[in-house]
């Protein structure tokens, strides 16, 4: 009889226990099923070139792919330090501008400065899905083969570019 009296308190002690782990996590590290996985194919236009840009176009080079949209409050607080990093020239920055206007994007892009070698338009949100985006911003590290090796949730900071992005780039580069 006893014993049965024991099974709630070691359900709520388990419970507990659970519940501390979670709260020592940190909610910026998803783990993402793709990492070390193709990155998904994507043929979508550019907002400020003519034609398309595909995955392939982008193989045999190391590259961030950058999820931002104009109405992102979080990407304003980020893009300083993205203009930064593309001005250091390490690798090229593609944008992915996610469920956004194009015109919006643009005067976006027109009043804080453009980092990015190109961005593709994502109007309906299908290749974010892909990617698995939960948020904007987002940032994927994608190697040579077309791999993705790295994924940074929110706004990037110079922390993290020093910390997270430049040792995977440089081993990507084999430097």
């Amino acid at each position: 009889m006893k014993t049965r009296a024991l099974i709630p308190l070691a359900v709520f002690v388990a419970l507990v226990a659970l519940l501390a782990v979670g709260l020592t996590l940190n909610p910026r590290e998803i783990p993402s099923p793709l990492i070390d996985k193709p990155a998904p194919a994507f043929t979508l236009p550019q907002l400020q070139k003519e034609g398309p840009l595909a995955l392939a176009d982008m193989r045999g080079q190391v590259w961030l792919l950058n999820v931002w949209a104009s109405w992102c409050v979080a990407c304003r607080e980020e893009h300083p330090v993205l203009v930064d990093f593309a001005r250091r020239g390490v690798v090229p920055v593609v944008g992915l501008n996610y469920k956004d206007k194009r015109d919006e994007a643009l005067a976006w892009l027109a009043a804080h400065g453009d980092p990015y070698a190109t961005s593709i338009v994502d109007a309906d949100g299908r290749v974010g899905i892909d990617y698995g985006v939960y948020g904007v911003p987002e940032t994927f590290l994608v190697d040579a083969n077309g791999r993705i090796r790295h994924k940074h949730i929110g706004p990037l900071t110079p922390e993290a570019i020093e910390r997270e992005i430049l040792p995977r780039i440089r081993e990507l580069k084999g430097a």
